[in-house]
């Protein structure tokens, strides 16, 4: 989970790149254009850097509305044990180019972002998907160096009353150097 999350984060931002770059204001786009704006304002040529990053994911918030209490205390005690210390992953060129344009958006291709912002260093982003799933991130980049919150919220399935989900994390994230033959 945590190259997964590491790899969203880096995706995220590959659709931008340094501070020099332009900056990119869509409303109501797809990821698809998004995209299409990044590759013509040419901000796509430069993103965070390939090598050892040092992360860390902290899971602020994870609500599951209608769960019993007694098992959501029981999974916020097991999330607070498992909250990760700093761990390290290799990011190789291929990891960091610009997704394709369907990463964010699924297979389905049922995402829409209301806003996406990035430029002189800073992101914030909205993107919709499905009926009711909600994604937001906002943070600060640099080609060594990322910090970022995000949210989701997941609406519930009308006939599962504990299906829907909110979650907020903060990622913090830092270049440390090159893989090693063995990461890469």
């Amino acid at each position: 989970m945590t190259k997964k999350v590491l790899l969203i984060a880096t995706a995220a931002l590959a659709l931008g790149a340094c501070n020099k770059s332009p900056k990119i204001d869509a409303k109501n786009a797809t990821p698809a254009e998004v995209a299409q704006q990044v590759r013509e304002s040419g901000a796509d040529q430069s993103t965070v850097r390939p090598g050892l990053w040092q992360s860390k994911v902290t899971i602020e918030k994870f609500e599951v509305p209608g769960m019993p209490p007694e098992m959501a205390g029981r999974m916020k005690a097991m999330m607070a044990e498992n909250q990760p210390h700093d761990f390290e992953t290799c990011l190789t060129a291929e990891d960091v180019k610009r997704p394709k344009e369907d990463f964010f958006a699924g297979k389905k291709n049922e995402c829409r972002y209301e806003n996406f912002t990035m430029g002189g260093g800073k992101i914030d982003a909205t993107m919709h998907c499905g009926k009711g799933n909600t994604m937001q991130m906002a943070g600060t980049y640099s080609p060594d160096s990322y910090q970022m919150q995000t949210s989701m919220k997941a609406a519930p399935d009308r006939r599962d009353a504990g299906s829907g989900m909110q979650m907020q994390m903060r990622i913090e994230s830092r270049r440390v150097g090159e893989c090693s033959a063995k990461q890469g």
